[in-house]
């Protein structure tokens, strides 16, 4: 009688793996949800103002993990939390989608300033990609605003921003320094 009952059972439990649904994110989603997204941060994430990041071609990884920070409150921007504050999981998943699915951007860079940069760009390479484009939880840094790059190391620097790793990095960073790494990496 158990054994009628285990065989009888495997194909149920089978029936039922099956018919679940799969869970992935859908970047068309992403793209209705992103319609509030657009005033700051562009059509398809490419933003034309450099108080606020392109989002095209960003890690899905680290968008989910920002959006997460942001609607918690362990990132502090009022205009992010207050946005971030009814998004769901599928929601962000869905955003990190679409926005990854983007073209990236480059937002350009002083040339002289990005020479100076590259020079000094191997201590981020390892975690933010060869090229800059970031890797899972890394964001991509490649086509980034210089000014919104440099806003970013300044805050990590004064402890506005947290991250242990990134507030170490920025601790040994002048102000120069951080400029010109900007500007290489805006300039990709």
């Amino acid at each position: 009688m158990t054994a009628l009952k285990y065989s009888l059972s495997l194909p149920l439990l089978l029936v039922c793996f099956l018919a679940a649904p799969v869970v992935s994110a859908d970047a068309a989603a992403g793209e209705q949800k992103a319609a509030t997204c657009v005033g700051c941060h562009g059509p398809k994430g490419k933003s034309s103002n450099a108080q606020w990041p392109n989002l095209a071609a960003q890690q899905s990884t680290y968008f989910v993990t920002q959006l997460n920070a942001f609607k918690t409150g362990t990132r502090n921007n009022p205009m992010m939390q207050s946005m971030a504050a009814n998004l769901s999981d599928d929601d962000m998943k869905n955003l990190a989608a679409y926005y990854s699915s983007q073209a990236p951007v480059s937002a350009g860079g002083d040339p002289a300033l990005a020479k100076t940069g590259k020079e000094k760009a191997g201590m981020c390479l390892g975690c933010h990609g060869a090229s800059g484009e970031g890797n899972g939880q890394f964001p991509r840094l490649a086509g980034q605003y210089p000014g919104y790059l440099a806003k970013q190391l300044s805050d990590f620097k004064a402890g506005a921003r947290k991250n242990g790793h990134m507030q170490a990095i920025a601790g040994t960073l002048s102000e120069d320094d951080m400029k010109a790494l900007a500007a290489y990496f805006g300039s990709l």
